[in-house]
């Protein structure tokens, strides 16, 4: 996992928009992930259809995962993803810059 956090430090705002759909990915991938995301967000499902491939959702995905930390971990460790890139992804899609 050594290799992960060169990809942390050259982040880009297409790499960030590829982290946040893993991010989506993952969290479709179990249901109550899924539900628990739609139910903290406000979204319901068709939102989220509908939402796909926004910035809006993207930033929605990545600050799901910034805030909860054991979470955060797994879609790491399960994505080869620098936890840390995952603040530095909400930055670019933000605007902000990295």
């Amino acid at each position: 996992m050594a290799s992960v956090g060169k990809q942390a430090s050259t982040l880009d705002h297409e790499s960030a928009e590829a982290i946040a759909l893993q991010g989506l990915t993952f969290l479709a991938q179990e249901p109550a992930r899924f539900l628990r995301f739609l139910k903290l967000t406000g979204l319901e499902p068709q939102d989220a259809r509908a939402l796909a491939g926004t910035p809006e959702l993207a930033l929605a995905v990545l600050e799901h995962l910034a805030q909860d930390e054991s979470l955060l971990l797994v879609f790491a460790a399960s994505c080869a993803v620098a936890p840390e890139s995952i603040g530095r992804a909400i930055s670019l899609l933000q605007g902000q810059g990295a």
